[in-house]
C-alpha cells in the first residue's frame, strides 16, 4: 500500500480552519464581516472567557432561508462571486465561502436565521463540523451565530491561545476596527455579561472616533479628504505632529472598506511623520483608501488581512 492517503473530510476541514480561524478574534472578524455583507444596520457581539467559551454575533441583516443556511455551512459555497473572473474585482468583505464551515468544524456551533417576511426561520446545530439538528427557529429577522468551546476538538491549538484577557482585548480591537470602518452601523460589545461599549449609528467618522476614543483625541486629529491621484481617493483623519502611540493600535487603514495591514501605506505615512516621531512611536491615523476593486488583489492572505496592489507605484 502506498504511503500517501487522502485526509478524511473532518481532518481536511480542521486543517483548512487553521488558515482562517487563528483565534477568537478571527471568529469575530469573519462573523461581523458576514453581517456587514448581509446589510445589517445593527451588530451585537457577545463574548465569554476571551471568546473561547462563547462568541455570539447578532445582526438585523437580510437573514437566510433554510436552503441557503444549510448551503452556507458547505465549504466554498458563497453568494459573493460566481466565477474566477469575479476575484479580479471583489467588492464584498467575504467571498471564499470558507468562514462558517471552518468555524463550525472547530467548535460547537449554532446559527439561527430568518428572512424578513418569512413565517418561520431556521436553526442549525453543528458539532465539530457535523450537522446534528435542523429545525424551525429564528425569532427576529436577521441572523444569530453562536460559537461555543472553540478548538474543543483541537486541544493543541487551544493550548497556544493567549490569556482570556489578551484574547478579549484582541476581540475588542477587532470590533473597534469594524465600527470605525462602518460608522453608519450600530455596534455593541458585551464581555462576560458586562457591556464594554454601545455605539449608536452615526453620520460621520469623526463622531464614531469621538464615541470610541473621546473628544480629546478627535480634537488632535486633522481631517483629510482628497484625491491622491486620478484613480485613488483618500479620506479620514491623521494625528497632529506630536500625537503618537507606542503600538500600531490606532494606525488604521481601510482599502475599499476592508481593514487591512499594508506596509506600503503605513510605511508612506510613517515616512511623512519621520521627523515628528520618536523612535518606537507610531502615528495615529484613520485612513480610507478608495480605488477600483480591480486594482486590488484581496485574495493573497487566508484571513484577508493583506492586499496586493496591482500597480503599487501608482499607490
Amino acid at each position: 500500500m502506498g504511503r500517501i492517503r487522502l485526509l478524511s473530510e473532518t481532518v481536511a476541514s480542521q486543517v483548512a480552519a487553521g488558515e482562517v480561524v487563528e483565534r477568537p478574534a478571527s471568529v469575530v472578524k469573519e462573523l461581523v464581516e458576514n453581517s456587514l455583507d448581509a446589510g445589517a444596520r445593527n451588530i451585537d457581539v457577545v463574548i465569554r472567557r476571551g471568546g473561547i467559551s462563547l462568541v455570539r454575533v447578532i445582526d438585523d441583516g437580510f437573514g437566510m432561508g433554510r436552503d441557503d443556511a444549510l448551503l452556507s455551512l458547505e465549504r466554498h459555497a458563497t453568494s459573493k462571486i460566481r466565477s474566477a473572473a469575479d476575484l479580479q474585482a471583489v467588492a464584498t468583505l467575504g467571498f471564499r465561502g470558507e468562514a462558517l464551515p471552518s468555524i463550525a468544524s472547530v467548535s460547537r456551533f449554532r446559527v439561527t436565521t430568518r428572512e424578513a417576511g418569512a413565517l418561520a426561520g431556521t436553526e442549525i446545530l453543528v458539532n465539530g463540523g457535523k450537522i446534528d439538528v435542523v429545525r424551525d427557529g429564528g425569532e427576529a429577522p436577521g441572523t444569530q451565530v453562536e460559537v461555543r468551546s472553540l478548538f474543543y476538538n483541537l486541544p493543541a491549538r487551544r493550548k497556544f491561545l493567549r490569556s482570556e484577557n489578551t484574547e478579549s482585548r484582541n476581540i475588542e480591537h477587532q470590533v473597534h476596527l469594524q465600527a470605525i470602518g462602518h460608522p453608519e452601523i450600530g455596534f455593541s460589545l458585551m464581555r462576560d455579561d458586562r457591556i464594554v461599549f454601545q455605539l449608536p449609528a452615526t453620520a460621520t467618522l469623526g463622531h464614531r472616533i469621538r464615541d470610541l476614543y473621546g473628544v480629546e483625541l478627535l480634537q488632535r486629529l486633522v481631517e483629510v479628504n482628497g484625491a491622491a491621484s486620478p484613480k485613488i481617493q483618500i479620506s479620514g483623519f491623521i494625528g497632529q505632529a506630536g500625537l503618537s502611540r507606542q503600538t500600531r493600535s490606532q494606525q488604521v487603514v481601510f482599502v475599499n472598506g476592508r481593514a487591512i495591514e499594508s506596509n506600503l501605506i503605513t510605511g508612506a505615512v510613517r515616512e511623512g511623520y519621520h521627523t515628528a516621531l520618536m523612535k518606537g512611536q507610531y502615528p495615529v491615523t484613520f485612513l480610507f483608501v478608495e480605488l477600483d476593486p480591480a486594482a486590488v488583489d484581496v485574495n493573497v492572505h487566508p484571513a484577508k488581512r493583506e492586499v496586493r496592489f496591482r500597480d503599487p507605484n501608482g499607490v
